[in-house]
């Protein structure tokens, strides 16, 4: 049961870097570096590219976790999934929210991918959760 658990987060990273990728695309298709020229704006490059570069380097610690088996790549998987998960929340209310943020080409983004992205990224948060717990 408890590799299945494991592999479950794998297959939910899978899904949420896919949906992911399919999101950033529509973003810089959509002129999205171009509107960086505003001085205050929903989604900020940083903000942008950082937030999968956690999620790609949590997932790559959780693969060594799994290959060797050290639990310490497993807390460091969990930490980076935490501050990717925390940037992800962060572009999600700016997204939903107006306020003094600029619109730019996130207005682009489909509800629905939005939506399973996140709930793909908090599947794989509890999966990896319950794998820690367990130990």
């Amino acid at each position: 049961m408890e590799g299945l658990v494991r592999l479950a987060a794998v297959a939910m990273w899978v899904v949420a870097a896919g949906l992911g990728v399919y999101l950033l695309c529509l973003w810089l298709t959509g002129g999205g570096l171009r509107q960086q020229k505003t001085k205050v704006t929903r989604f900020p490059a940083t903000l942008v590219f950082l937030h999968p570069a956690l999620g790609v380097c949590s997932l790559a610690s959780w693969l060594g976790f799994l290959v060797s088996g050290r639990h310490g790549y497993l807390w460091l998987s969990l930490s980076l999934l935490c501050a990717a998960l925390l940037l992800g929340f962060t572009m999600f209310t700016r997204w939903i929210g107006g306020g003094r943020h600029a619109k730019g080409a996130e207005q682009r983004f489909p509800v629905i991918a939005v939506l399973l992205h996140g709930l793909a990224a908090l599947a794989t948060f509890v999966l990896v959760l319950l794998t820690a717990a367990t130990l």
